[in-house]
């Protein structure tokens, strides 16, 4: 069965930097599609970043794009999510999510615990 763990979330101010990670277990990684999505208190989640099976196809919210990037090693099976000029409205739970096809913020074959992710202003 495959495993999910993030970490790297925590306390940033606005401005700053994080780097959130996903290790992934249990499944052939190159086989999957991953990507990260978040949820703000008393919103659903949403569509952050995904990322293809080689690494060569990324796509991005518009409100991250320019200042998060997400990458993906095949040969420690991690993706990661580097974010930059954090901003008080990224603050959220972050998940990791894979899928056979591409994951989506409805639907994902598994899904991580999630991280939690808080800028202060």
């Amino acid at each position: 069965q495959v495993q999910l763990v993030e970490s790297g979330g925590g306390l940033v101010q606005a401005g700053g930097s994080l780097r959130l990670s996903c290790a992934f277990s249990g499944g052939t990684f190159s086989n999957y599609a991953m990507g990260w999505f978040r949820r703000a208190p008393g919103k659903e989640r949403e569509f952050v970043a995904t990322i293809g099976w080689s690494g060569g196809s990324t796509n991005y919210a518009d409100s991250v794009k320019g200042r998060f990037t997400i990458s993906r090693d095949n040969f420690k099976n991690t993706v990661n999510l580097d974010m930059n000029s954090l901003e008080p409205e990224d603050t959220a739970v972050y998940y990791c999510a894979a899928d056979r096809l591409y994951p989506r913020s409805d639907r994902a074959d598994f899904w991580g615990q999630g991280t939690q992710v808080t800028v202060s202003s």
